[in-house]
Parts: C-alpha cells; structure tokens; sequence
C-alpha cells in the first residue's frame, strides 16, 4: 500500500488502499446528511427516500459526467417554497399534504427537463458563449455568498450546545493540522463520532430522536408508491397537476445558475475545468437527470452540494471514485431506517460545527477564485458588480421573508437575484480591462493557460 502524502493533492486514490476509500466514502455520506434529510423532514417526503436518490443521483451524475467530477447530489433547498405553494393549493382544493406532495414532485421533475434545454444551448452554441455570462467577477462572489448564506444555519445549530460543537470543530482543526496519515484526510468522520460520542455519554442526545432509533426497524422500504411523483399521474387531476408544474418549474432558472457556481467551486477546488472536460453540458444533464429521478419516486430534487465541496478543499483527495462510495453507502444504508435513526438522532450542534468549517472553505474557494483569476477590485466596475452580488445574495437571505423575493408564484432566493443583477450588470456595465474577463483554466497535465472570453 503506497504512504499516504499529506501535503499533495490525491486524484487516484486507488493508492490509499480499498480499506482507506471506504472511511473515506463514509466521510463524504455524513458531511452530506444533515442538510439532506432537512428537506424531507420540512417537505413532509421520505427521509429513506431521499437518502435512496441521493445515492442513485449521484452515481446517474457521474455516468453523464464520464465519471470524471467529484461532485455529491443532495437535496436542494431551493424548491422549498415551490414544496409549500403547491401544497397549499392543494389543501385549497381539499386535498392533504400526503396527496398534494406527489403533484409537487411532477412540478420538480419538470422543471428538471429545464436542465435538458440549457444543455442543448450550450452545445449548440458552445460553451464560451454560454460561460461570457458567468465572468470570474460574478461567479467569485456568488460562490463566497453561498458559504456564507449557510454559514447562518450552521451558526444556529451551534447554538443548541456550544460545547459539543467546539469539540467537533476542535477534532476537525486538530486531525487536518497535525494529524498523520490517514487521520489528516477524515477529520469531518472523526469531528462527527467524537462530538456525538461524547454527547451520548454526557446524555445530550435528544430523548425523542433516541426513542425513534430505539423503534426503527433494520431493514424497510425506502418510500410507498402512494408518495411518488409518479403515482400523481395516476390520479386523474390534471388541471392541478399542470398548476404544480407551472408553479415549481421557473424555480430552475435559478438552481441552474447555482449549479454554474457550483461546478465552478468544485473545479477551482480540485484545480479541474469541468466546465471544458466532460463539459457543462454533461454536468447540466447529469443534474437535471437525477431531480427527475428522484422527484417521480417521492423524493426532493438533487443539487451538488457544497459540504461535499468543503470536504474535497479540506482533505484534498479529489478522486471521483470516493464519491461513488459514498454513494453506493447511501444507498444501501437508505434501506435501513435504524441507520437512518442513527444519524438523525446526530446532536445538531455537531452538525453545526463541522458545518461551519465545511461552508467556510466554500467561501474561501471563492475569493481564491478572484483572485487566480487577477480579478483587479481596484476597478470601479469590478467593485460595483461584487458589492451588488454579494448584498444581494446575503440580504435577501436573511432579510427577506423565506430568504427570497417571491415575483408571483415563484420565489426567487438571494443567490437566484443576486447571480441576475450580476450577470445583468457585467453585460451592461462596460469594461475598460480585458483581463477582467478572463478565466484561468488548469488543465489534466496541470499546466495553466489563461483563456479569453470575449
């Protein structure tokens, strides 16, 4: 078994050893739960479920990437409010949230297909055109306002115990500074076990989540065809079915530039262009595939997910292969409701310390990308368009109402509005400095070119 190295970054880690990639695998399906099972736990859909396509998305996204990007899909928070107009209506209707969830989940897999069509564009069109709408003065900001918009939530896990979140955050500090070997590449694995083992022993666990891991069975059925998306169309309401999809699909606009910055973060962490090789078409696709699958079977739309992100910055082991472990985990464990128990009975503080070091490295990945990029701050456009990205995107968020500005029935979040008015005002705002635009591309043989967008 080859030594580990500690200061290089890891793309095959074949070389790590099968026991090494499994613990790995592990890491990478923790640091993903806490916010995953959230969503079905607001929505009112299968937690077993969603942990089911989650998995199952991830490896469909991998197929449509060439398995080449060491993205995980969890649940999106963006179609939360799509969730609850939809449910409403139907409750106006005299439906219950059990039967108005499935009209939802066909008004989520539309707005999948959505996806599908901005992949064609850029095919189509090629890539640099599309990517002239995303300058690096835009992108930066958008991906350090995503870390900073969770870092509120992780924030507010913390506060529910202090001190269980400081020993998550001091496991995690301690393990990636000064540990060895393996110990330096799962700090989140170890941050987690510690933090909640010493919770357990000093009883801070919460008496109902030890109850429900006390009842749940070890083996069950992830979801009920009575709660798919699928089973909606079985029930002959089409006029509220094609409400749903009217109501749900524009939110897509936004999820679909969420998902630029994304692949952006992942590439700039991984020093990858995914955007070139396999392509923002295939990343698109693999996206929009897996909310399609996973919202016709009951489950919330798939996103690549940031903790996921923070994971690869924080232990650089960058190989897409651990991912689909952590996949593959998923899924089996997805048939578990005793596992399932397990981790949602995870003292939130330590959720949220391990959290607040995962979103940090978001947002650090961002101002790395400003300034590889030669981003000049001292340009007065430049200024403007980062000062408008990035209060947007953290004023709505958490000075609006359910973090978004609602135009009609759709709620558009901080990131949705503030990705807009950036783009908006790269495109009108002229540009005195050519350099501005351009995007530092770093290739497989690590050799960097600057490339001219205009």
């Amino acid at each position: 078994m080859a030594k580990i190295s500690t200061n290089e970054a890891v793309y095959d880690a074949r070389q790590l050893g099968k026991g090494r990639m499994l613990v790995l695998g592990f890491q990478h399906m923790f640091a993903m739960f806490g916010a995953t099972i959230l969503v079905p736990t607001i929505t009112g859909l299968s937690v077993s479920a969603t942990l089911l396509f989650a998995g199952l998305g991830t490896l469909l996204f991998h197929w449509f990437t060439k398995m080449k990007v060491p993205a995980f899909l969890g649940s999106s928070f963006a179609f939360l409010g799509g969730y609850a107009t939809v449910v409403a209506m139907g409750e106006g209707l005299g439906m219950t949230q059990v039967q108005a969830l499935p009209y939802a989940c066909v008004g989520v897999a539309a707005a999948g297909l959505l996806y599908f069509v901005l992949a064609a564009c850029v095919k189509a069109f090629g890539v640099h055109r599309v990517m002239k709408l995303f300058p690096p003065v835009v992108t930066g900001p958008i991906i350090i306002a995503i870390g900073l918009i969770l870092a509120g939530s992780a924030i507010n896990n913390i506060l529910t115990n202090w001190w269980v979140a400081i020993i998550a955050i001091l496991v995690v500090v301690v393990c990636n500074i000064w540990g060895k070997g393996m110990i330096k590449i799962i700090p989140i694995l170890l941050g987690v076990l510690v933090s909640y083992v010493v919770a357990a022993i000093f009883g801070q666990l919460e008496p109902t989540k030890v109850q429900a891991l006390h009842d749940a069975a070890w083996v069950g059925a992830p979801f009920q065809w009575n709660d798919t998306g699928i089973y909606a169309f079985g029930q002959g309401n089409w006029s509220f079915l094609l409400t749903a999809v009217i109501a749900i699909m524009p939110i897509a606009l936004a999820t679909m530039i969420e998902h630029v910055g994304d692949i952006l973060a992942i590439g700039s962490t991984t020093q990858r262009n995914y955007i070139e090789d396999p392509g923002l078409h295939r990343t698109l696709m693999g996206d929009g595939a897996a909310t399609i699958l996973a919202s016709l079977f009951g489950a919330p739309a798939n996103t690549t997910y940031g903790e996921n992100t923070g994971v690869l910055n924080l232990t650089r082991v960058f190989d897409p292969r651990v991912i689909r472990i952590a996949a593959v985990i998923a899924v089996i464990f997805s048939f578990s409701p005793k596992f399932a128990a397990l981790v949602y009975a995870m003292p939130t503080a330590t959720i949220g310390g391990v959290s607040l070091i995962l979103y940090g490295m978001i947002s650090s990945v961002g101002i790395r990308s400003l300034v590889e990029n030669h981003v000049d701050l001292t340009n007065s456009r430049n200024l403007i368009i980062t000062a408008l990205t990035l209060t947007l995107a953290i004023g709505i968020s958490y000075g609006c109402p359910n973090s978004s500005i609602q135009l009609g029935k759709v709620a558009l979040s901080g990131l949705a509005v503030a990705a807009i008015v950036g783009i908006l005002a790269a495109v009108i705002i002229p540009n005195d400095k050519k350099d501005d635009l351009e995007i530092k591309i770093v290739h497989e043989d690590e050799k960097e070119f600057t490339e001219n967008n205009n």
